[in-house]
Order: structure tokens, then sequence, then C-alpha cells
């Protein structure tokens, strides 16, 4: 039994707790009548009707969802800024050709052999291997080296391969990024460890949890997500997109494979977790003493899709050459497959309405209001719905590589994806601003409406990087994606829509929808976008910052405002 603890010392009086901010109802907060909850309800209607079945990208359903916002931007008298056509006119549509890559018929996996001998690991139990577009035969083996969290950075005076010889081998790295590192910052790292691994040699990158990482997303969580199925983006001179073509294997492993990888090593998979634990922890790499065979058949096919582009030309005979973009994207994730044991009428279609046609329906609403404004924008601003955002941020990438303006001419972004439309939302998050005159440009436009910019509520998932303003920013153009906040009860809300609903067939008409905050975030997108395309200035990089100075180090920077 356990002994009875020693009586407390009897504690000081505790002061009384503030009171929790009372919430604010929707009655309270301004709407400019311009705006009308009522269309975007319907709008997200029409997008997330089962007729559509999901939206997949390249599927039927996406491809009526793009012309029912083409024609609704042709009603407007936007300006199409899609393809030329053979009659030498533009189209709404800009055509992306997409690779499609998914595993064949036979064995996919891994084999561990070291001091343990020889481990075989299932796809989808023990490992997750990522298709190869480029290698539809994949049977490669090679030395493993565990490389930390694999990061080389010389700004940042990182470099997690000093003193290891990585070149033709596989280097196991650590999810994420170290405790304490700048969210934002570290979330572009994490995306970006294949082509450090490549600069270093590598030939394959194989991705292990952290103690942190798994308690955001878990293994089975992982492999649930895993659609065994690649799509990249062809370009128009036929070379399919790959960021590290070195890198020919690439997967996430479970603690099986790691435990097997480190068999003899001089640390256990405990102690690296635990170091990695500590803030500003960076677990030192070594080479191991076992090797790693990858091996998949896949299969690659060729499909098609669109981004809708639409302009309203600036009215300055200066400013008007310079483009600000409205972004959202269209697609979703189609319908589910059926598992073993379904009911015949279970719904499977995964209809989308908050991800992403309420950023559609308000990028619609945006442009009605403001093509209706009395004195149009000084310069001119792009509507850009894309296509293949749920497969990797295709469309938004293709267009930032293959914009059909003048790459120069693009000066900003806001992209606009699953604000949570359940609340009176009085304040936003601007994932971006602080890197950019964005910032404080965004947080003024909104102010009238008694709306507050917030800091990124939830830096753990990484949130920067995984919206299409990403792919802007990646081309040096200062960039913002705009989420509602978490004040005024939005925290609750948000969480329970990503732990329930989020990618699932829940996602549809019938949530308790708050359509008078849909009406308020399109007028506050309407004001940033306005302020944006108004301003006698250009948004602007801060000066000393980390993404102003990695990819655009020529632009014109700003003082950072204190």
């Amino acid at each position: 039994s356990l002994a009875a603890a020693p009586a407390p010392a009897a504690p000081a009086p505790a002061p009384a707790p503030a009171p929790e901010p009372a919430i604010r109802a929707e009655s309270e907060l301004p709407l400019d009548a311009r705006f009308s909850p009522e269309r975007i309800r319907a709008d997200v209607a029409f997008l997330s009707d089962d007729l559509l079945e999901g939206r997949d990208t390249a599927s039927r359903g996406h491809e009526i969802a793009m012309r029912f916002v083409a024609q609704r931007f042709a009603a407007l008298g936007l300006v199409p800024m899609g393809d030329v056509g053979a009659d030498g006119q533009r189209g709404w549509l800009q055509r992306i050709t997409f690779q499609k890559t998914e595993f064949a018929d036979g064995p996919v996996g891994v084999e561990v052999t070291g001091p343990a001998g020889q481990q075989a690991f299932e796809q989808r139990k023990d490992v997750v291997l990522s298709p190869n577009p480029n290698m539809l035969k994949l049977d490669v083996t090679a030395p493993v080296v565990f490389v930390g969290y694999g990061i080389d950075n010389a700004r940042l005076g990182i470099n997690d391969y000093a003193g290891l010889d990585v070149k033709g081998k596989i280097v196991v790295v650590l999810r994420g990024y170290p405790l304490g590192m700048a969210s934002e910052e570290g979330a572009h790292l994490s995306r970006t460890k294949n082509q450090m691994a490549e600069a270093h040699g590598a030939v394959g990158v194989l991705t292990l949890g952290t103690n942190a990482s798994l308690a955001v997303r878990s293994w089975a969580r992982t492999v649930q997500l895993s659609r065994g199925t690649s799509f990249d983006w062809v370009s128009p001179e036929g070379k399919v997109r790959d960021d590290a073509p070195g890198v020919v294997l690439s997967a996430s492993i479970d603690d099986a494979v790691a435990n097997a990888l480190l068999a003899g090593a001089p640390r256990t998979l405990a102690q690296i977790r635990a170091e990695a634990d500590r803030k500003g922890g960076r677990p030192k790499g070594f080479a191991l003493k076992t090797s790693l065979r990858g091996f998949a058949t896949t299969q690659g096919s060729r499909v098609s899709s669109a981004n809708v582009v639409a302009m309203l030309p600036g009215a300055d005979p200066v400013l008007a050459k310079q483009t600000v973009v409205l972004s959202g994207h269209l697609d979703h994730l189609g319908i589910s497959p059926a598992r073993p044991g379904d009911a015949p009428d279970k719904d499977r279609i995964n209809n989308g309405a908050m991800d992403n046609a309420v950023g559609s329906a308000t990028t619609m609403e945006v442009a009605r209001v403001m093509a209706a404004d009395k004195a149009p924008p000084r310069r001119s601003v792009l509507f850009l719905i894309t296509t293949g955002e749920e497969k990797g941020l295709l469309g938004a990438d293709y267009y930032a590589h293959f914009p059909t303006v003048a790459k120069a001419s693009v000066v900003g972004n806001v992209d606009l994806d699953m604000p949570i439309l359940l609340y009176p939302f009085t304040d936003l998050v601007a994932y971006g601003a602080d890197h950019s005159t964005l910032g404080p440009q965004v947080a003024a436009a909104v102010a009238p409406m008694q709306v507050a910019l917030a800091p990124d509520p939830e830096p753990a998932e990484t949130i920067f990087v995984r919206s299409d303003h990403y792919m802007f920013v990646k081309q040096g153009v200062p960039a913002v994606f705009l989420g509602t906040g978490y004040a005024n009860g939005g925290g609750a809300a948000s969480r329970a829509f990503l732990d329930k609903v989020y990618h699932s067939p829940a996602d549809d008409m019938n949530q308790a929808w708050n359509w008078r905050a849909g009406a308020r975030f399109a007028e506050a997108n309407w004001r940033i976008t306005r302020a944006m395309a108004d301003a006698d200035a250009p948004p602007r990089w801060f000066k000393g910052d980390f993404f102003g100075d990695t990819f655009a180090p020529a632009a014109e920077k700003a003082a950072k405002v204190r």
C-alpha cells in the first residue's frame, strides 16, 4: 500500500480568477450592408452539394464547380486571365496537366538489415512510402545515417549534417524542428528537408516522429491520411515537378522501423526523443550499423484540372501595372473509398463546405462588391481560385511559377482557406503577418470592424506552409493566409471542427453555420484587398526578415514597425 502523504501546509488565499470575457453577440458586431450572408450561403450550398461529389481534383464535380465560378466572374464584368486559346482570346481557366502516381500491384515496403538480422516492414502498417513520379520501379538499398532534425541553414547557424557522410545513403530525420525555433521558419525548414538531404548527396529520407510531433499527429493518423497517390504538376515543357529528384526514397516510419534501424547504435530512440523534448534540443547525428532497402512498383497517368483566374484592372496609370492577388482553393477530397462493414447508404462524400467552398464563395463575394465600387482600385486585383491544394498546394505553385500576368508585377497575396464560420469572430489570424508590411496593413484594414489581429494559436500545426500563400512566398511575394481567430468562442469551435469534422463527410451544410460571420469575413477581405490595391507603396518584406532575405534578397525592404 501507499504511505500516507504528510498533511500539506495551509495554502495562501488564491487571488480571484479573472472573469472570462463575455461572448459578444452577432448583433453587436458591425457589417457593411453590401455583403450578403444569404449569397454566401447559397454559393457554399451549391459548391458543397452532393452533385459535385466532393470536388476532387480533375473530377467531373470539380469541373462543374470551376465553370460555376468562371460564370460568376463573367457576370461581374471581370477580365478573363486564364490561358490564351487558339482564337487568340484569353479564357477563364488556366489548364494544368498533373502526373498522378499510385502504387501498382506488387509488394511495397522496406527491409532493415543489421545486427539483429533482416526484418521486413509493411506499407501502411509500419511505414508510409510516398510514390515517386520519376521512378515507377523503385528498389534502392543503402546504408543509413541518423541526422537529427536534418536541417542545414547557414542564416540560422544550423547544420545537422556537419561531420556526417551521407552521400549515396539514406538519412533518418526527426519530424519538425527544435523546440523554441520560430514556428514559421521551422515550418518552412521542415517542408524542405528533402532538398537539404539532396544537397548533401542522400538518396533517401525517412521521417521519424518526436514526442511533440506525435502529440499533434499520431502514427495511426499519419497512416489514415496517407493516400497512396501523389500528384505533381507538369510544366509546359512536359517536365514533372520534383523539388529533390536525387532523393528517390521518401517515407515516414514508426517506432518498430526506427528501433530496427537503431540496433547497435550509441543512443536509443527514447534517449533521442528525450533530448528533442528539451527547448533547443538538437540530437546530434551518427552513422547507423544498419542498411535499408525500400521497394515499390507504381504506375503513372496524366490528368487535367484548372485554376480559375479573373482580373479587375486597376485605375492608376502607373500602379495598375502592379497586381495584388486574392486566392482560395476550390478542390476538396472527393468520395472516400468504402471500408469493410460500411452500410450501403453510408455517406462517403467529402463535401468540403468549410474546406474550402467558403473560401471560394468569399472570393466571389469580394469580387462582386469590388467590381461594383464607384472608385476602382488603383492596382489591378487578380482573383485566383486554385485547384490541387489538397494534393500539395499544386495549383497555387503552378500559378506562382507560371503566372498569366507578368511575374514581376505580382506584389502581394492574401489567401483564404477554411475560415471557421460557426461563431461571431472578433479576431483574425494572418499567418505570415510578422514578415512584411502586410501585417500592419491587415490590422489597420479590419480595425473599423472591431476585429483584432491575433498571433498563431496553434504553432505546432505549421499552418504557415500548409496553404496556398506559401507558394507565393517562395517566389518572393509578401503574402498572408487569413483565418478566423480563437477569441469570442472561436477556440472551442475551431478545435471541435478540426477534431470531428475536418476532412470528413461531416463537413457539409448540416453544421451550425453563422452566415453573418461569413459576410463579415468577406468584408474583412474586401477591406484588406482594397488596402493592398490602393496604398502608395506595395507590400514590402521587413529588413532582416528570414523569408524576405531568403526568397527576395534584392527586393526593397521596409523597417519593421515595433
